[in-house]
């Protein structure tokens, strides 16, 4: 397909990747790119780090100018809500806007922060958009302390962020061992660790069972019977995928949009999905898989593209996940699968070595997935690894005569 309008649903990483990968297939038909924000497309991934500590300018995260879109012959419909889909008719609605006709569709609405369950005054946040980001930046440097709910990615990211800003921050989470949900409570115990040691407060194995008070005032109650005071709560317990304005759309929406294994919506082959609203069935794994990684959103719409612009050769996508995340002074890398009911083998210690690594194997043999932390050459060894088929003692013959104790964070 080289002609015809493809109509992109969300102006994120995915979205974007997608209409820059059309043009990069060769297609020379109209694309729009629909987003529900008025911001010009940014990445996300710095929000939580250099954008809310202020190291990072805003300009410099923009995936797409103005200038650029016309350049590439994009066309931006920036500020406009999808709120329902016609695959009968090829037609999107959208709020305060006419009806979109398209040949080809892509949703890729991405994903929504949970809602906090204590409401959202001033003062308490999630943090997803870029205004988010403005908004908790101007109340963490009013000063006092962060209280943040919710010790995954994002949560324990903007405690690392907060507590490079001054603030005293405490981070609570009711699984008892952080990240353990991600990785395994060996693993886990080590990320509490790093924490604690740069002076961020713990409590873990704890719900929280109300916040009372207002901006620069909130008192956190705890299940357990205490209370944390905070001048400013960040609620990060999860997102959901953007799929609701899809309920009435005829497509099998169930966590997302159900997708074949060249990212096509099961029930309508012009309709495709990406990034983290999308919901395809892995052929390697033999499941329906749902990523909601940066690398992932990348990886697919490129895939996506290939597949509108090339329908006779379709490729099937079945990518090794890949997830990073930065905190304090450790860079954390994931490849493949981690956590779960597997083995794993640890090479390396955070305190011995300042770096390490975490096989993970099913079998005892094959590589599942690994977790690098500190350590640039485990990972460039380890995705080689997974793509190659090498053994898990292969890797730990590659990589175990590589350590000598040296300080945290070097490579």
């Amino acid at each position: 397909m080289s002609a015809g309008t493809v109509v992109i649903v969300g102006s994120s990483i995915a979205g974007v990747r997608t209409a820059q990968s059309l043009r990069l297939e060769g297609f020379e038909g109209e694309i729009m790119l629909v987003g529900e924000e008025t911001e010009l497309p940014y990445d996300k991934p710095p929000l939580s780090k250099s954008v809310l500590a202020g190291t990072t300018d805003e300009d410099s995260i923009r995936l797409l100018t103005q200038e650029q879109a016309d350049t590439d012959g994009i066309r931006l419909l920036l500020g406009y809500r999808a709120v329902g889909l016609d695959i009968t008719e090829n037609m999107l609605e959208l709020e305060g806007h006419e009806p979109l006709h398209y040949d080809q569709l892509v949703v890729a609405t991405g994903a929504a922060p949970r809602p906090s369950p204590w409401g959202q005054p001033p003062g308490i946040h999630v943090l997803r958009t870029l205004e988010d980001a403005r908004e908790l930046r101007r109340d963490l440097l009013r000063g006092g302390s962060l209280a943040v709910i919710g010790a995954g990615f994002i949560g324990a990211e903007a405690a690392a962020t907060a507590r490079s800003l001054g603030l005293d921050v405490t981070v609570i989470d009711p699984v008892p061992v952080p990240m353990s949900r991600i990785f395994n409570p060996e693993i886990g115990h080590w990320f509490g660790d790093l924490h604690r040691e740069n002076g961020v407060n713990t409590m873990f194995g704890v719900g929280v069972e109300s916040v009372e008070g207002e901006g620069g005032n909130f008192t956190v109650h705890l299940t357990n019977g205490k209370s944390v005071p905070a001048a400013t709560v960040l609620v990060g317990i999860g997102v959901t995928p953007n799929d609701s304005w899809l309920s009435a759309s005829g497509l099998l929406v169930d966590n997302g949009v159900v997708l074949n294994e060249y990212c096509q919506a099961v029930d309508a082959a012009n309709v495709y999905a990406v990034g983290d609203v999308a919901r395809w069935r892995h052929q390697k794994h033999g499941e329906d898989v749902r990523i909601e990684h940066w690398t992932n959103a990348v990886e697919q719409a490129a895939c996506v593209a290939h597949n509108i612009t090339h329908p006779d050769q379709p490729r099937a996508y079945t990518p090794i996940e890949y997830v990073w995340s930065d905190q304090h002074d450790w860079k954390i890398q994931v490849v493949g699968r981690v956590g779960g009911n597997v083995d794993h083998v640890v090479i390396g210690h955070p305190q011995i070595h300042g770096r390490f690594v975490a096989l993970y194997t099913t079998d005892g043999t094959t590589l599942r997935g690994a977790a690098i932390v500190n350590w640039p050459k485990a990972l460039l060894a380890c995705r080689i690894g997974m793509a190659q088929g090498t053994t898990v003692q292969g890797l730990r013959d590659k990589l175990e005569p590589q350590l000598q104790p040296q300080p945290t964070g070097a490579s």
